[in-house]
């Protein structure tokens, strides 16, 4: 855990911070919001930032995201009235902590951003085994390759590789490659020097440099341009890069670990993805199986998040019953552990009582929960066997219906839509460009979900 504390309140943040330093984070700390930004643009990273509340947290918040840097900011207040809590927390702080610090209340603190939302939750035979071979990887400096579907832990994974390596007191850096625009990521892996381009209002270090010594895991590198891919091939073999508009190559020292919901195999077949990339990439290859074939981790898992939400939303514990925990092994979990913690979060909300039934096991809109039963597969057969209307449509228009039936039934929620049709990200955003330009009514991401009023 890596802390950056802006401000001083005479000395009280100093205090927090020797208490996060005796509970194993580094800490570093600055004056004010521009050597914090100095800090972070000169790969300084840092995991949580812990901010004075009487200095302008809505313009560190703002600057944070004009650069893409993602931060979580707590503010700190001694005798801070409610009214400087509440206009802390609108101005983009997760949290507010009193000062004088309490040393129970920081430690929580940082646990729940360093270590809960990074804990590998598992007891069936085949994550067993997985870990097995994490574990006896872990130690190496050889990269690895996560593969596996959306939800089933794979960033997780990689950091629990990482904290199990040579490496695990270095820095562990994160980068989505399918969330940042393609014209960026290139900024974003490799860094760029002041007047580089449009924006570049000073040098900022990239993600490889941050992650110098440590671990840099580069997630859905699927979604990588193939431009771009010959530069992490460079970057990887020589262990050189190029800051963008820089004039010499910078040395880094890095374990790369990727992460794919694809198999790269195909991406190659189909050109989308660079061959000797990926011998680069998979020196080892983790493969998490999805959920729905791991029942053991389902029970284990459902009790996990029912408890950790309980606790999260104040409430006492809510246990599941064994009605609940049948219903939940019925299910295919497309969206597997992510969807499962959210359906045990509603779960927690929406139970009568201290006990989860399945009443309770429900989807976001109140509706049931779909069922892997055999007869569902049958029914499903069976209408394949007739033309289900299809014949005399044209292709681009049934394609069309299929895509946007599935982000309906996923609520806008393209990742998640993408898994289900087994496309890219990036071909359903292409998809739904082309049908929004033609005047089509596109879901829209995140769109509304009521729950259900229970009496």
């Amino acid at each position: 855990m890596r802390l950056l504390i802006i401000g001083s309140l005479n000395g009280q943040i100093g205090a927090a911070s020797q208490i996060a330093i005796s509970r194993g984070a580094k800490v570093s700390q600055v004056d004010d919001i521009e050597m914090a930004m100095a800090s972070l643009r000169a790969g300084k990273g840092a995991d949580m930032a812990m901010i004075d509340v009487n200095l302008p947290i809505k313009n560190l918040v703002s600057m944070l995201s004009s650069e893409r840097i993602n931060l979580p900011v707590i503010a700190c207040g001694v005798n801070a009235d409610a009214t400087a809590a509440a206009n802390a927390i609108r101005a983009g702080a997760k949290e507010f902590l009193p000062l004088p610090p309490d040393p129970e209340l920081i430690a929580a603190v940082l646990e729940a951003v360093s270590q809960e939302n990074n804990r590998l939750v598992f007891a069936d035979p085949m994550m067993k085994d997985v870990v097995a071979l994490a574990e006896q990887i872990a130690p190496s400096s050889a990269s690895v390759l996560i593969n596996g579907e959306t939800g089933t832990g794979k960033e997780v994974m990689a950091s629990y590789l990482h904290s199990h390596s040579n490496r695990a007191d270095k820095p562990f850096v994160c980068v989505n490659c399918a969330a940042i625009p393609e014209n960026l990521l290139e900024s974003e892996l490799f860094g760029h020097e002041k007047g580089a381009f449009t924006g570049a209002i000073a040098r900022r270090i990239g993600k490889f440099e941050e992650a110098n010594g440590g671990t840099l895991l580069l997630d859905e590198i699927s979604e990588m341009d193939i431009q771009l891919q010959a530069k992490l091939l460079r970057a990887i073999q020589e262990r050189l890069i190029d800051r963008v508009g820089g004039t010499k190559p910078v040395p880094v020292d890095i374990r790369i670990i990727a992460t794919s919901n694809r198999d790269l195999a195909e991406a190659v077949a189909e050109k989308t993805f660079r061959e000797d990339l990926l011998f680069r990439l998979n020196v080892v290859t983790l493969k998490i199986p999805p959920l729905r074939q791991r029942p053991v981790d389902i029970d284990v898992l459902s009790r996990h998040f029912a408890k950790k939400y309980s606790e999260s939303n104040g409430l006492t514990e809510r246990h599941i019953d064994e009605g609940a925990l049948a219903k939940l092994k019925e299910n295919p979990w497309k969206g597997n552990v992510r969807e499962l913690e959210n359906t045990i979060h509603r779960a927690v909300l929406l139970c009568r009582g201290d006990t989860i039934t399945d009443e309770a096991i429900l989807m976001p809109d109140g509706s049931a929960t779909p069922a892997n039963s055999s007869d569902a597969g049958a029914a499903s057969a069976s209408t394949m066997t007739g033309d289900n209307g299809l014949v005399g449509r044209k292709v681009a228009d049934v394609e069309k219906d299929l895509i946007l039936n599935t982000l309906d039934h996923c609520f806008g929620n393209r990742t998640h839509a993408a898994n289900i049709l087994g496309i890219s990200i990036r071909t359903l955003r292409n998809k739904l460009k082309i049908y929004s330009d033609g005047g089509v009514n596109v879901p829209s991401a995140g769109s509304e979900q009521r729950y259900p009023v229970r009496a």
